[in-house]
């Protein structure tokens, strides 16, 4: 059992802490449109366009979940000189979230990821087609020094990195031993978040991957509890970490341990869900403030665990915010250690 009163006190100690989230920051986008009738060019739905938002996606989602957990979030990464850069910096701004470490590159776009949504004011709006812009995977190499000095620069009185790669190439393996390097020198935690190539970053204090990548990496089908933990000692020997916190969609999460249990952990409220978009982010967020706040790792994971209930019930790219969290917990502060 995990006292409340122990959950709302680390929940309280968020504020302050110093998060420097390195990785690939994106513009997720929203086009919205009303139902109106059938094209007479193809077989397809015609939308009459409503609204336009923009959201911040990837690492700077991750980086808005850190902020709105009440620690102060420092973004490491790189947005194109265009308007979907300058869109991202502005919502950046709007956060309250410096943007000291974010660089420009006019030879590099920003990632967008746009999505379709189709449905009436009254109705629940559904996503139908996702269009993603992407950059060129390589990483200029003026752009990397820059992220590189960043890294060094907001190390100083770290208390944690949260690292976020989608794929789009802003961590290379310089950085990223930048990473280490400055951690090591204030005794902070790394937490990975990585979609397709976890095992390069080795040596990182903890990850965050869903089931498919954990049964992915371990070449083993996950057919029941005993499995999963089977497949997750061996990712977690691969990557040299302490701590692998496996997300299971409405089946909850697994926190293995390196020199310690497996904790399995029901989802938290309803399995009925809303919108799984960002959540990983979220809960990478909320597991990496609360280990920089002193939580043991069954704490932090318990916590992340409610955060990612809280998350997947909103609608598009969110956040969870420290009141949020609070409120969440109620008297349910029981995690299922096995």
């Amino acid at each position: 059992m995990i006292p409340v009163k122990r959950l709302h006190a680390l929940i309280s100690g968020f504020a302050g802490k110093k998060i420097v989230v390195v990785g690939d920051l994106i513009a997720d986008e929203y086009l919205y449109g009303k139902p109106a009738r059938i094209s007479r060019e193809a077989p397809v739905l015609i939308l009459r366009f409503t609204e336009r938002e923009v959201r911040l996606g990837g690492a700077a989602n991750a980086a808005h979940n850190v902020n709105a957990l009440g620690a102060i979030a420092l973004p490491v990464g790189v947005l194109g000189a265009d308007s979907a850069g300058d869109e991202v910096l502005k919502l950046f701004v709007e956060a309250g979230i410096g943007c000291e470490g974010v660089s420009r590159s006019a030879s590099r776009l920003t990632p967008v990821k746009t999505r379709i949504m189709a449905g009436g004011y009254q109705s629940t709006r559904q996503q139908v087609v996702r269009l993603d812009r992407e950059p060129d995977h390589a990483l200029p190499g003026d752009v990397e020094g820059r992220m590189i000095t960043s890294v060094k620069a907001a190390g100083s009185g770290v208390d944690a990195f949260l690292v976020s790669d989608y794929g789009y190439g802003s961590v290379t393996a310089r950085v990223f031993e930048a990473v280490l390097e400055t951690a090591r020198g204030q005794g902070a935690v790394v937490a990975v978040d990585s979609r397709y190539d976890l095992p390069r970053f080795k040596g990182a204090t903890a990850a965050t991957p869903n089931e498919p990548e954990v049964e992915a990496l371990a070449g083993a089908e996950l057919g029941d509890e005993r499995s999963l933990e089977k497949a997750g000692r061996v990712v977690l020997e691969r990557l040299e970490s302490r701590y692998l916190l496996i997300t299971r969609g409405s089946r909850g999460m697994a926190l293995l341990e390196r020199e310690g249990p497996v904790t399995f952990m029901p989802i938290h409220g309803s399995d009925q869900i809303a919108d799984v978009t960002g959540a990983g982010d979220t809960v990478i967020s909320t597991f990496t403030v609360a280990l920089a706040s002193g939580a043991g790792a069954v704490e932090a994971a318990w916590l992340a665990n409610v955060a990612g209930g809280v998350v997947v019930m909103k609608r598009g790219t969110a956040t969870v915010t420290r009141q949020e969290l609070s409120e969440s917990i109620g008297n349910d502060g029981a995690a299922a250690r096995s």
